[in-house]
Protein backbone atom coordinates (compact mmCIF):
# COMPACT_ATOMS: atom_id res chain seq x y z
CA UNK A 1 0.00 0.00 0.00
CA UNK A 2 3.12 2.40 0.66
CA UNK A 3 4.10 1.73 -2.78
CA UNK A 4 0.79 2.62 -3.90
CA UNK A 5 0.59 5.55 -2.24
CA UNK A 6 4.29 6.80 -3.19
CA UNK A 7 3.04 6.20 -7.02
CA UNK A 8 0.00 8.01 -6.75
CA UNK A 9 2.17 11.04 -6.50
CA UNK A 10 2.87 10.87 -10.11
CA UNK A 11 -1.22 10.22 -10.92
CA UNK A 12 -3.44 12.03 -9.08
CA UNK A 13 -3.21 16.01 -9.46
CA UNK A 14 -4.70 16.55 -5.80
CA UNK A 15 -1.92 14.04 -4.29
CA UNK A 16 0.42 15.16 -6.50
CA UNK A 17 -0.15 18.32 -5.07
CA UNK A 18 -0.42 18.36 -1.61
CA UNK A 19 2.47 17.43 0.60
CA UNK A 20 2.97 14.46 2.47
CA UNK A 21 1.98 16.45 6.47
CA UNK A 22 -1.32 17.90 4.80
CA UNK A 23 -1.81 14.27 3.38
CA UNK A 24 -1.63 12.92 7.00
CA UNK A 25 -3.64 15.87 9.13
CA UNK A 26 -6.57 15.55 6.49
CA UNK A 27 -6.85 11.94 6.80
CA UNK A 28 -6.42 11.79 10.49
CA UNK A 29 -9.75 14.34 11.13
CA UNK A 30 -11.14 12.63 7.75
CA UNK A 31 -11.03 15.58 5.64
CA UNK A 32 -9.47 13.83 2.94
CA UNK A 33 -13.06 11.58 2.67
CA UNK A 34 -14.38 15.06 2.59
CA UNK A 35 -13.04 16.67 -0.38
CA UNK A 36 -13.46 12.99 -1.88
CA UNK A 37 -16.64 13.50 -2.05
CA UNK A 38 -16.30 16.45 -4.83
CA UNK A 39 -14.53 14.65 -6.84
CA UNK A 40 -16.35 13.41 -10.13
CA UNK A 41 -14.90 9.92 -9.36
CA UNK A 42 -15.19 8.75 -6.00
CA UNK A 43 -18.05 11.43 -4.86
CA UNK A 44 -21.11 9.04 -6.08
CA UNK A 45 -19.26 6.09 -4.83
CA UNK A 46 -18.43 7.74 -1.22
CA UNK A 47 -22.22 9.12 -0.51
CA UNK A 48 -23.60 6.26 -0.22
CA UNK A 49 -20.49 4.59 1.85
CA UNK A 50 -19.74 7.51 4.09
CA UNK A 51 -23.73 7.29 5.61
CA UNK A 52 -22.72 3.29 6.53
CA UNK A 53 -19.16 3.90 7.80
CA UNK A 54 -19.65 1.48 10.61
CA UNK A 55 -19.75 -1.67 7.90
CA UNK A 56 -16.86 -2.78 6.40
CA UNK A 57 -16.01 -1.08 3.04
CA UNK A 58 -14.17 -2.39 -0.09
CA UNK A 59 -12.91 0.12 -2.87
CA UNK A 60 -12.32 -1.06 -6.22
CA UNK A 61 -11.48 -0.01 -9.77
CA UNK A 62 -13.64 -0.85 -12.08
CA UNK A 63 -12.75 -4.00 -14.60
CA UNK A 64 -12.84 -2.01 -17.52
CA UNK A 65 -9.72 -0.36 -16.48
CA UNK A 66 -6.30 -1.75 -16.86
CA UNK A 67 -5.12 -0.27 -13.56
CA UNK A 68 -4.01 -2.74 -10.65
CA UNK A 69 -6.87 -2.82 -8.44
CA UNK A 70 -6.50 -0.68 -5.13
CA UNK A 71 -8.61 -2.15 -2.20
CA UNK A 72 -8.65 -0.65 1.79
CA UNK A 73 -10.83 -1.98 4.21
CA UNK A 74 -11.96 -0.29 7.56
CA UNK A 75 -14.60 0.49 10.18
CA UNK A 76 -15.28 3.66 12.23
CA UNK A 77 -13.17 2.68 14.60
CA UNK A 78 -9.96 2.35 12.28
CA UNK A 79 -8.56 5.99 11.34
CA UNK A 80 -7.76 5.40 7.93
CA UNK A 81 -3.80 5.73 6.84
CA UNK A 82 -2.41 8.63 4.85
CA UNK A 83 -1.15 5.74 2.91
CA UNK A 84 -4.73 4.17 2.20
CA UNK A 85 -6.22 7.69 1.27
CA UNK A 86 -3.62 8.18 -0.81
CA UNK A 87 -4.10 4.76 -2.52
CA UNK A 88 -7.84 5.51 -2.86
CA UNK A 89 -6.95 9.39 -4.23
CA UNK A 90 -4.99 7.70 -6.85
CA UNK A 91 -7.31 4.84 -7.95
CA UNK A 92 -10.16 7.69 -8.58
CA UNK A 93 -7.53 9.70 -10.51
CA UNK A 94 -6.60 6.68 -12.36
CA UNK A 95 -10.23 5.58 -13.17
CA UNK A 96 -11.15 9.86 -14.50
CA UNK A 97 -8.20 9.57 -16.36
CA UNK A 98 -9.42 6.03 -18.07
CA UNK A 99 -13.00 6.16 -18.25
CA UNK A 100 -14.52 9.21 -17.73
CA UNK A 101 -18.41 7.34 -17.87
CA UNK A 102 -16.63 4.57 -15.31
CA UNK A 103 -19.09 2.79 -12.90
CA UNK A 104 -19.45 3.47 -9.59
CA UNK A 105 -16.88 1.30 -7.34
CA UNK A 106 -19.69 -0.42 -6.28
CA UNK A 107 -19.11 -2.92 -9.46
CA UNK A 108 -23.10 -2.24 -10.43
CA UNK A 109 -21.82 -2.02 -14.02
CA UNK A 110 -23.37 -4.89 -16.47
CA UNK A 111 -21.53 -8.53 -17.16
CA UNK A 112 -19.85 -8.87 -20.51
CA UNK A 113 -22.94 -9.37 -23.63
CA UNK A 114 -21.34 -12.98 -24.68
CA UNK A 115 -24.93 -13.78 -26.15
CA UNK A 116 -24.67 -10.34 -28.23
CA UNK A 117 -21.42 -10.81 -29.33
CA UNK A 118 -21.97 -14.48 -30.55
CA UNK A 119 -25.26 -12.89 -32.31
CA UNK A 120 -23.24 -10.33 -33.77
CA UNK A 121 -20.39 -12.36 -35.10
CA UNK A 122 -22.94 -14.94 -36.99
CA UNK A 123 -24.98 -12.16 -38.40
CA UNK A 124 -21.60 -11.10 -40.05
CA UNK A 125 -21.22 -14.50 -41.43
CA UNK A 126 -24.40 -14.48 -43.43
CA UNK A 127 -24.43 -10.88 -43.86
CA UNK A 128 -21.05 -11.75 -46.45
CA UNK A 129 -23.00 -15.08 -47.56
CA UNK A 130 -20.15 -17.34 -46.02
CA UNK A 131 -22.66 -18.42 -43.63
CA UNK A 132 -22.72 -22.49 -44.00
CA UNK A 133 -25.81 -24.76 -44.23
CA UNK A 134 -25.73 -28.28 -43.41
CA UNK A 135 -27.80 -30.84 -45.45
CA UNK A 136 -29.30 -33.95 -44.65
CA UNK A 137 -27.45 -35.97 -46.78
CA UNK A 138 -27.84 -39.83 -46.04
CA UNK A 139 -25.13 -42.20 -47.86
CA UNK A 140 -26.65 -45.43 -48.60
CA UNK A 141 -24.08 -48.20 -48.64
CA UNK A 142 -25.78 -50.71 -51.24
CA UNK A 143 -27.03 -47.90 -53.67
CA UNK A 144 -23.63 -45.78 -53.50
CA UNK A 145 -22.78 -42.78 -54.81
CA UNK A 146 -26.42 -42.32 -53.84
CA UNK A 147 -27.89 -41.14 -50.46
CA UNK A 148 -31.02 -39.92 -49.70
CA UNK A 149 -32.04 -36.42 -47.71
CA UNK A 150 -34.84 -36.46 -44.70
CA UNK A 151 -37.02 -38.44 -46.46
CA UNK A 152 -35.91 -42.03 -47.53
CA UNK A 153 -37.74 -41.40 -50.53
CA UNK A 154 -35.45 -38.15 -51.74
CA UNK A 155 -32.54 -39.42 -53.19
CA UNK A 156 -29.74 -37.61 -54.68
CA UNK A 157 -26.11 -38.35 -56.32
CA UNK A 158 -23.70 -37.17 -54.10
CA UNK A 159 -20.29 -36.04 -56.22
CA UNK A 160 -18.30 -34.45 -53.05
CA UNK A 161 -17.36 -36.89 -50.98
CA UNK A 162 -13.89 -37.53 -49.73
CA UNK A 163 -14.74 -41.37 -49.48
CA UNK A 164 -13.00 -41.29 -52.88
CA UNK A 165 -13.18 -45.26 -53.57
CA UNK A 166 -16.46 -45.78 -52.21
CA UNK A 167 -14.82 -47.81 -49.56
CA UNK A 168 -17.03 -46.94 -46.94
CA UNK A 169 -19.72 -49.54 -48.08
CA UNK A 170 -17.20 -52.27 -49.09
CA UNK A 171 -18.86 -55.68 -47.83
CA UNK A 172 -15.53 -57.18 -46.87
CA UNK A 173 -15.20 -53.84 -44.49
CA UNK A 174 -18.49 -53.98 -42.58
CA UNK A 175 -18.16 -58.05 -42.05
CA UNK A 176 -14.80 -57.37 -40.50
CA UNK A 177 -16.16 -54.64 -38.42
CA UNK A 178 -18.99 -56.59 -37.47
CA UNK A 179 -17.14 -59.70 -36.61
CA UNK A 180 -14.69 -57.34 -34.49
CA UNK A 181 -17.99 -55.68 -32.60
CA UNK A 182 -19.59 -58.74 -31.81
CA UNK A 183 -16.92 -60.03 -30.42
CA UNK A 184 -14.79 -56.89 -28.63
CA UNK A 185 -17.78 -54.76 -28.23
CA UNK A 186 -18.50 -50.90 -29.47
CA UNK A 187 -15.48 -48.83 -28.02
CA UNK A 188 -12.18 -49.05 -26.98
CA UNK A 189 -12.36 -48.33 -23.03
CA UNK A 190 -10.43 -45.23 -22.97
CA UNK A 191 -6.56 -44.23 -23.65
CA UNK A 192 -4.54 -46.81 -24.33
CA UNK A 193 -2.80 -45.46 -20.95
CA UNK A 194 -5.85 -46.87 -19.13
CA UNK A 195 -7.69 -49.18 -20.81
CA UNK A 196 -4.51 -50.68 -22.34
CA UNK A 197 -3.53 -51.72 -26.09
CA UNK A 198 -5.14 -54.01 -28.51
CA UNK A 199 -4.58 -56.47 -31.24
CA UNK A 200 -6.72 -54.02 -33.46
CA UNK A 201 -4.52 -51.62 -32.84
CA UNK A 202 -1.55 -53.33 -33.26
CA UNK A 203 -2.82 -54.82 -36.43
CA UNK A 204 -3.46 -51.57 -38.19
CA UNK A 205 -0.26 -49.53 -36.78
CA UNK A 206 1.51 -52.16 -38.22
CA UNK A 207 -0.42 -52.25 -41.87
CA UNK A 208 0.08 -48.57 -42.63
CA UNK A 209 4.07 -48.67 -41.44
CA UNK A 210 4.15 -50.92 -44.46
CA UNK A 211 2.00 -49.08 -46.65
CA UNK A 212 4.13 -46.27 -46.27
CA UNK A 213 7.10 -48.78 -46.27
CA UNK A 214 8.65 -47.07 -43.14
CA UNK A 215 9.48 -48.65 -39.65
CA UNK A 216 6.22 -47.37 -37.21
CA UNK A 217 3.11 -45.74 -37.58
CA UNK A 218 0.88 -44.92 -34.84
CA UNK A 219 -2.82 -43.92 -35.10
CA UNK A 220 -4.70 -40.94 -33.77
CA UNK A 221 -8.57 -40.32 -33.50
CA UNK A 222 -8.36 -37.87 -36.70
CA UNK A 223 -5.62 -36.34 -38.81
CA UNK A 224 -6.22 -32.96 -37.64
CA UNK A 225 -5.48 -34.25 -34.16
CA UNK A 226 -2.28 -36.12 -35.52
CA UNK A 227 -0.62 -32.77 -37.69
CA UNK A 228 -1.74 -30.92 -34.61
CA UNK A 229 -0.07 -32.93 -31.89
CA UNK A 230 2.90 -33.62 -33.82
CA UNK A 231 4.01 -30.33 -35.08
CA UNK A 232 2.91 -28.36 -32.12
CA UNK A 233 5.27 -31.48 -29.91
CA UNK A 234 8.40 -30.99 -31.99
CA UNK A 235 8.40 -27.31 -31.67
CA UNK A 236 7.61 -27.42 -28.09
CA UNK A 237 10.47 -30.32 -27.48
CA UNK A 238 12.88 -28.90 -30.27
CA UNK A 239 14.66 -25.55 -29.03
CA UNK A 240 15.03 -22.99 -31.68
CA UNK A 241 12.74 -25.01 -34.19
CA UNK A 242 11.96 -23.17 -37.74
CA UNK A 243 8.90 -24.35 -39.42
CA UNK A 244 8.53 -23.75 -42.81
CA UNK A 245 4.35 -24.15 -43.53
CA UNK A 246 3.30 -23.70 -47.31
CA UNK A 247 0.76 -20.93 -47.65
CA UNK A 248 -1.88 -23.40 -48.47
CA UNK A 249 -1.32 -26.09 -45.86
CA UNK A 250 -4.40 -27.50 -44.06
CA UNK A 251 -6.37 -25.77 -40.76
CA UNK A 252 -4.89 -28.52 -39.13
CA UNK A 253 -1.14 -28.10 -39.75
CA UNK A 254 -1.64 -24.62 -39.64
CA UNK A 255 -3.15 -24.72 -35.92
CA UNK A 256 -0.12 -27.35 -35.04
CA UNK A 257 2.53 -24.92 -36.23
CA UNK A 258 0.45 -22.32 -33.94
CA UNK A 259 0.66 -24.39 -30.86
CA UNK A 260 4.57 -25.28 -31.59
CA UNK A 261 4.98 -22.04 -30.44
CA UNK A 262 7.94 -22.31 -32.97
CA UNK A 263 8.94 -19.70 -35.16
CA UNK A 264 7.51 -20.11 -38.73
CA UNK A 265 7.68 -18.73 -42.44
CA UNK A 266 5.10 -19.37 -44.66
CA UNK A 267 6.27 -19.74 -48.60
CA UNK A 268 4.25 -19.19 -51.37
CA UNK A 269 2.30 -21.91 -52.45
CA UNK A 270 4.78 -24.57 -54.37
CA UNK A 271 7.33 -22.04 -54.76
CA UNK A 272 10.73 -23.45 -54.64
CA UNK A 273 12.74 -20.55 -54.96
CA UNK A 274 10.38 -18.91 -51.85
CA UNK A 275 10.96 -21.68 -50.00
CA UNK A 276 14.70 -22.01 -50.36
CA UNK A 277 15.18 -18.42 -49.71
CA UNK A 278 13.94 -18.50 -46.54
CA UNK A 279 15.65 -21.94 -45.91
CA UNK A 280 18.99 -20.17 -46.20
CA UNK A 281 18.30 -17.04 -43.44
CA UNK A 282 19.47 -19.87 -41.29
CA UNK A 283 22.29 -21.89 -40.40
CA UNK A 284 22.26 -25.94 -41.71
CA UNK A 285 23.04 -26.44 -37.69
CA UNK A 286 19.65 -25.28 -36.74
CA UNK A 287 16.93 -27.57 -36.59
CA UNK A 288 14.27 -27.15 -39.69
CA UNK A 289 11.16 -28.60 -40.80
CA UNK A 290 9.16 -28.16 -43.87
CA UNK A 291 5.65 -28.50 -44.10
CA UNK A 292 3.14 -29.61 -46.78
CA UNK A 293 0.85 -30.94 -48.47
CA UNK A 294 1.20 -33.39 -51.50
CA UNK A 295 -2.52 -33.24 -52.94
CA UNK A 296 -3.97 -29.52 -51.70
CA UNK A 297 -7.80 -30.92 -51.83
CA UNK A 298 -9.57 -27.35 -52.44
CA UNK A 299 -7.17 -26.88 -55.72
CA UNK A 300 -5.94 -30.20 -56.63
CA UNK A 301 -2.27 -28.66 -57.38
CA UNK A 302 0.63 -31.20 -56.50
CA UNK A 303 3.69 -30.59 -54.53
CA UNK A 304 7.05 -30.90 -55.85
CA UNK A 305 8.16 -33.49 -53.24
CA UNK A 306 11.18 -34.63 -54.62
CA UNK A 307 12.65 -31.15 -55.14
CA UNK A 308 11.19 -30.15 -51.67
CA UNK A 309 13.35 -33.21 -50.42
CA UNK A 310 16.19 -31.41 -51.96
CA UNK A 311 15.67 -28.31 -50.44
CA UNK A 312 15.51 -30.09 -47.13
CA UNK A 313 18.69 -32.00 -47.64
CA UNK A 314 20.96 -28.95 -48.79
CA UNK A 315 19.62 -26.90 -45.57
CA UNK A 316 19.39 -29.31 -43.03
CA UNK A 317 15.50 -29.67 -42.75
CA UNK A 318 12.95 -32.36 -41.58
CA UNK A 319 9.89 -33.10 -44.06
CA UNK A 320 6.72 -33.15 -42.65
CA UNK A 321 4.11 -34.67 -45.67
CA UNK A 322 0.33 -34.70 -45.37
CA UNK A 323 -0.62 -37.32 -47.62
CA UNK A 324 -4.58 -37.24 -46.79
CA UNK A 325 -5.90 -36.40 -49.76
CA UNK A 326 -3.41 -38.92 -51.84
CA UNK A 327 -3.70 -42.07 -50.24
CA UNK A 328 -5.73 -44.94 -52.00
CA UNK A 329 -5.58 -42.77 -55.16
CA UNK A 330 -1.99 -42.39 -55.94
CA UNK A 331 0.93 -44.83 -56.07
CA UNK A 332 0.33 -48.54 -57.40
CA UNK A 333 -0.87 -49.66 -54.03
CA UNK A 334 -2.57 -46.63 -52.82
CA UNK A 335 0.06 -44.81 -50.36
CA UNK A 336 -0.05 -41.77 -52.45
CA UNK A 337 2.00 -39.31 -54.47
CA UNK A 338 5.21 -39.94 -52.70
CA UNK A 339 4.90 -43.55 -53.80
CA UNK A 340 3.66 -42.57 -57.22
CA UNK A 341 6.52 -40.57 -58.15
CA UNK A 342 8.32 -43.70 -58.08
CA UNK A 343 6.03 -45.79 -59.56
CA UNK A 344 7.56 -48.64 -61.95
CA UNK A 345 9.72 -49.39 -58.96
CA UNK A 346 7.22 -49.96 -56.19
CA UNK A 347 5.34 -51.52 -58.86
CA UNK A 348 7.70 -54.61 -59.48
CA UNK A 349 8.90 -54.55 -55.74
CA UNK A 350 5.06 -54.79 -54.45
CA UNK A 351 4.73 -54.50 -50.40
CA UNK A 352 8.98 -54.93 -50.15
CA UNK A 353 11.35 -52.12 -50.53
CA UNK A 354 12.82 -51.03 -53.71
CA UNK A 355 16.21 -51.95 -53.71
CA UNK A 356 17.24 -47.83 -53.96
CA UNK A 357 16.07 -44.79 -51.59
CA UNK A 358 12.96 -43.54 -53.10
CA UNK A 359 10.87 -40.15 -52.79
CA UNK A 360 8.69 -42.20 -49.63
CA UNK A 361 11.99 -43.21 -48.26
CA UNK A 362 13.33 -39.63 -47.63
CA UNK A 363 9.96 -38.04 -45.96
CA UNK A 364 10.92 -37.86 -42.58
CA UNK A 365 6.95 -37.82 -41.43
CA UNK A 366 4.19 -38.44 -43.74
CA UNK A 367 0.20 -38.05 -42.15
CA UNK A 368 -3.03 -39.64 -43.64
CA UNK A 369 -6.37 -39.89 -43.29
CA UNK A 370 -8.35 -43.51 -42.16
CA UNK A 371 -11.66 -41.53 -43.50
CA UNK A 372 -11.49 -40.98 -46.89
CA UNK A 373 -10.08 -43.34 -49.56
CA UNK A 374 -10.30 -45.65 -46.36
CA UNK A 375 -13.77 -45.20 -45.64
CA UNK A 376 -13.92 -45.07 -41.88
CA UNK A 377 -12.39 -42.65 -39.53
CA UNK A 378 -9.00 -41.58 -37.65
CA UNK A 379 -5.78 -40.72 -38.90
CA UNK A 380 -2.08 -41.62 -38.33
CA UNK A 381 1.66 -40.89 -39.03
CA UNK A 382 3.93 -43.14 -40.74
CA UNK A 383 7.76 -42.58 -39.33
CA UNK A 384 11.22 -44.53 -38.04
CA UNK A 385 10.33 -46.44 -35.27
CA UNK A 386 12.27 -43.81 -32.97
CA UNK A 387 10.34 -40.93 -34.15
CA UNK A 388 7.10 -42.99 -33.41
CA UNK A 389 8.36 -44.25 -30.02
CA UNK A 390 8.87 -40.49 -29.15
CA UNK A 391 5.79 -39.01 -30.35
CA UNK A 392 3.90 -41.93 -28.42
CA UNK A 393 5.72 -41.16 -25.61
CA UNK A 394 5.16 -37.41 -25.41
CA UNK A 395 2.27 -36.10 -27.83
CA UNK A 396 -0.87 -35.02 -25.76
CA UNK A 397 -2.75 -35.71 -28.77
CA UNK A 398 -2.09 -39.29 -28.12
CA UNK A 399 -1.89 -39.30 -24.85
CA UNK A 400 -5.16 -37.94 -23.46
CA UNK A 401 -7.16 -39.00 -26.41
CA UNK A 402 -9.70 -42.02 -26.38
CA UNK A 403 -8.59 -45.49 -28.31
CA UNK A 404 -10.44 -45.70 -31.88
CA UNK A 405 -13.44 -48.58 -31.42
CA UNK A 406 -11.33 -51.94 -31.96
CA UNK A 407 -14.19 -52.71 -34.86
CA UNK A 408 -13.26 -49.23 -36.97
CA UNK A 409 -9.54 -50.22 -36.87
CA UNK A 410 -10.26 -54.16 -37.91
CA UNK A 411 -12.04 -52.48 -40.62
CA UNK A 412 -9.73 -50.42 -41.57
CA UNK A 413 -6.85 -53.00 -41.56
CA UNK A 414 -9.32 -54.77 -44.28
CA UNK A 415 -9.47 -51.64 -46.33
CA UNK A 416 -6.08 -50.86 -46.51
CA UNK A 417 -5.63 -54.41 -47.98
CA UNK A 418 -7.89 -54.81 -50.31
CA UNK A 419 -7.07 -50.90 -51.86
CA UNK A 420 -3.18 -52.15 -51.70
CA UNK A 421 -4.38 -54.76 -54.49
CA UNK A 422 -6.93 -53.20 -56.85
CA UNK A 423 -4.70 -50.87 -58.58
CA UNK A 424 -8.59 -51.07 -61.19
CA UNK A 425 -9.99 -48.85 -58.57
CA UNK A 426 -7.62 -46.08 -58.94
CA UNK A 427 -7.40 -46.12 -62.56
CA UNK A 428 -11.53 -46.15 -63.19
CA UNK A 429 -11.61 -43.23 -60.59
CA UNK A 430 -8.81 -41.25 -62.87
CA UNK A 431 -10.67 -42.12 -66.11
CA UNK A 432 -14.23 -40.83 -64.80
CA UNK A 433 -12.30 -38.00 -63.71
CA UNK A 434 -10.31 -37.04 -67.22
CA UNK A 435 -14.23 -37.71 -68.71
CA UNK A 436 -15.81 -34.99 -66.41
CA UNK A 437 -13.09 -32.44 -66.75
CA UNK A 438 -13.19 -32.83 -70.67
CA UNK A 439 -17.00 -32.12 -70.76
CA UNK A 440 -16.68 -29.55 -68.60
CA UNK A 441 -13.93 -27.81 -70.34
CA UNK A 442 -15.66 -28.25 -73.87
CA UNK A 443 -18.94 -26.56 -72.42
CA UNK A 444 -16.28 -23.42 -71.22
CA UNK A 445 -17.24 -24.63 -67.48
CA UNK A 446 -14.36 -22.96 -65.41
CA UNK A 447 -12.22 -26.27 -64.13
CA UNK A 448 -9.54 -24.81 -61.67
CA UNK A 449 -6.41 -26.65 -63.60
CA UNK A 450 -4.65 -29.09 -61.82
CA UNK A 451 -3.13 -32.53 -62.50
CA UNK A 452 -5.12 -34.05 -59.46
CA UNK A 453 -8.59 -36.28 -58.89
CA UNK A 454 -10.16 -33.07 -57.85
CA UNK A 455 -12.37 -30.72 -59.98
CA UNK A 456 -12.94 -27.48 -58.50
CA UNK A 457 -15.17 -25.56 -60.71
CA UNK A 458 -14.67 -21.78 -60.09
CA UNK A 459 -17.65 -19.19 -59.24
CA UNK A 460 -15.62 -16.10 -57.23
CA UNK A 461 -18.37 -15.27 -54.81
CA UNK A 462 -20.06 -16.96 -52.13
CA UNK A 463 -23.36 -15.86 -52.55
CA UNK A 464 -23.11 -17.55 -56.50
CA UNK A 465 -22.17 -20.44 -55.23
CA UNK A 466 -24.93 -21.31 -51.93
CA UNK A 467 -27.13 -20.72 -54.76
CA UNK A 468 -25.67 -22.54 -57.52
CA UNK A 469 -25.59 -25.44 -54.88
CA UNK A 470 -29.13 -25.15 -53.81
CA UNK A 471 -30.27 -25.81 -57.62
CA UNK A 472 -28.77 -28.55 -58.30
CA UNK A 473 -29.60 -29.97 -55.26
CA UNK A 474 -33.52 -28.93 -55.53
CA UNK A 475 -34.07 -29.08 -58.77
CA UNK A 476 -31.82 -31.96 -60.25
CA UNK A 477 -31.00 -34.18 -56.96
CA UNK A 478 -26.92 -34.09 -57.29
CA UNK A 479 -25.41 -32.64 -54.03
CA UNK A 480 -21.93 -30.39 -54.53
CA UNK A 481 -21.60 -28.58 -51.46
CA UNK A 482 -20.22 -24.61 -51.97
CA UNK A 483 -17.23 -24.11 -50.75
CA UNK A 484 -16.17 -20.45 -48.90
CA UNK A 485 -13.92 -18.78 -46.85
CA UNK A 486 -12.70 -19.47 -44.80
CA UNK A 487 -11.65 -22.94 -46.75
CA UNK A 488 -10.52 -20.94 -49.65
CA UNK A 489 -10.43 -17.18 -50.12
CA UNK A 490 -13.17 -14.70 -50.86
CA UNK A 491 -13.33 -14.02 -54.28
CA UNK A 492 -12.54 -18.33 -54.88
CA UNK A 493 -15.35 -19.53 -53.84
CA UNK A 494 -16.03 -22.80 -55.97
CA UNK A 495 -18.43 -25.91 -56.15
CA UNK A 496 -15.74 -28.93 -55.77
CA UNK A 497 -16.72 -32.23 -57.58
CA UNK A 498 -14.52 -35.22 -56.84
CA UNK A 499 -15.86 -38.50 -58.83
CA UNK A 500 -15.30 -41.98 -57.73
CA UNK A 501 -14.83 -45.67 -59.47
CA UNK A 502 -18.65 -46.20 -58.66
CA UNK A 503 -19.87 -43.08 -60.99
CA UNK A 504 -21.28 -44.35 -63.97
CA UNK A 505 -21.06 -42.52 -67.35
CA UNK A 506 -25.09 -41.73 -66.77
CA UNK A 507 -24.99 -40.35 -63.54
CA UNK A 508 -21.83 -38.07 -64.90
CA UNK A 509 -23.75 -36.62 -68.06
CA UNK A 510 -26.55 -35.80 -65.78
CA UNK A 511 -23.94 -33.76 -63.22
CA UNK A 512 -22.47 -32.27 -66.52
CA UNK A 513 -25.90 -31.15 -68.11
CA UNK A 514 -27.04 -30.02 -64.36
CA UNK A 515 -24.21 -27.78 -63.80
CA UNK A 516 -24.23 -26.77 -67.74
CA UNK A 517 -28.47 -25.53 -66.97
CA UNK A 518 -26.97 -24.02 -63.59
CA UNK A 519 -24.43 -21.86 -64.73
CA UNK A 520 -26.71 -20.34 -67.35
CA UNK A 521 -29.54 -19.74 -65.31
CA UNK A 522 -27.39 -17.76 -62.86
CA UNK A 523 -25.14 -16.20 -65.28
CA UNK A 524 -22.51 -17.21 -63.66
CA UNK A 525 -18.95 -16.51 -65.62
CA UNK A 526 -17.51 -19.16 -68.13
CA UNK A 527 -13.81 -19.93 -69.02
CA UNK A 528 -14.48 -16.95 -71.77
CA UNK A 529 -15.02 -14.56 -69.36
CA UNK A 530 -12.26 -15.22 -66.56
CA UNK A 531 -10.15 -15.35 -69.60
CA UNK A 532 -10.70 -11.82 -70.63
CA UNK A 533 -10.30 -10.77 -67.66
CA UNK A 534 -7.22 -11.68 -67.36
CA UNK A 535 -7.55 -15.07 -65.62
CA UNK A 536 -8.55 -15.91 -61.97
CA UNK A 537 -6.91 -18.75 -59.57
CA UNK A 538 -5.48 -20.60 -62.97
CA UNK A 539 -8.12 -20.42 -65.05
CA UNK A 540 -8.32 -18.21 -68.17
CA UNK A 541 -4.81 -17.25 -67.26
CA UNK A 542 -2.72 -16.23 -70.05
CA UNK A 543 0.05 -18.33 -71.12
CA UNK A 544 -0.63 -21.16 -68.83
CA UNK A 545 1.75 -24.37 -68.75
CA UNK A 546 0.20 -27.06 -69.61
CA UNK A 547 -0.42 -29.38 -66.77
CA UNK A 548 0.13 -33.38 -66.88
CA UNK A 549 -1.92 -36.06 -65.55
CA UNK A 550 -0.31 -37.88 -62.19
CA UNK A 551 -1.15 -41.22 -63.75
CA UNK A 552 0.06 -41.15 -67.42
CA UNK A 553 -2.00 -43.14 -70.14
CA UNK A 554 0.00 -46.12 -69.73
CA UNK A 555 -0.32 -46.15 -66.23
CA UNK A 556 -3.98 -46.04 -66.98
CA UNK A 557 -4.02 -49.28 -68.96
CA UNK A 558 -2.80 -51.37 -66.17
CA UNK A 559 -4.80 -54.28 -64.35
CA UNK A 560 -4.34 -55.94 -61.04
CA UNK A 561 -2.59 -58.95 -62.85
CA UNK A 562 0.23 -56.31 -63.27
CA UNK A 563 0.61 -56.27 -59.36
CA UNK A 564 3.30 -57.94 -57.68
CA UNK A 565 1.79 -61.27 -56.16
CA UNK A 566 3.42 -60.07 -52.95
CA UNK A 567 0.38 -57.71 -52.33
CA UNK A 568 -2.22 -60.36 -51.71
CA UNK A 569 -2.99 -61.28 -48.30
CA UNK A 570 0.86 -60.71 -47.18
CA UNK A 571 1.90 -61.67 -43.62
CA UNK A 572 3.01 -58.36 -42.14
CA UNK A 573 5.16 -58.46 -38.83
CA UNK A 574 3.89 -56.75 -35.77
CA UNK A 575 5.91 -53.87 -34.34
CA UNK A 576 7.07 -53.13 -31.08
CA UNK A 577 6.75 -49.11 -31.50
CA UNK A 578 3.65 -48.55 -30.77
CA UNK A 579 3.26 -50.87 -27.71
CA UNK A 580 6.35 -49.50 -26.24
CA UNK A 581 9.61 -50.64 -27.43
CA UNK A 582 11.70 -53.22 -25.06
CA UNK A 583 15.23 -52.68 -23.79
CA UNK A 584 17.75 -55.78 -23.87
Amino acid sequence: MESLARASMNVCPFVKSTSTGTMKKLARNSSLISKAQYCPVMGPALKEEISTQTQKRNYSTPSKVNQAQATESFTSSQEPTAAAAAAAAAAAAAVAANNSNAASFNSKEEAYDYNGFVTDQIHEKRKDSSYRFFNNINRLAKEFPIAHRAKEEDKVAVWCSNDYLGMGKNEKVLQAMKDTMDKYGVGAGGTRNIAGHNNSAINLESEIAAHNKKEGALVFSSCFVANDAILSLLGQKMKDLVIFSDELNHASMIVGVKNSKSKKHIFKHNDLNDLEAKLAMYPKSTPKLIAFESVYSMCGSVAPIEKICDLADKYGALTFLDEVHAVGMYGPHGAGVAEHLDFKAHLESGIASPNYKTIIDRIDFITGTLGKSFGTVGGYVAASANMIDWIRSFAPGFIFTTTLPPAIMAGTTTSIRIVRSNIEDRINQQKNVRYVKKAFKDLGIPVIPNPSHIVPLLVGNAADAKKASDLLLENYNIYVQAINFPTVATGEERLRITPSPHHSKQIADQLIESVDKVFTDLSLKRFNDWESQGGHVGVGAKDATKIENLWTDEMLNLTNKDLNPNVLNPVIEQLQTSSGVKLF
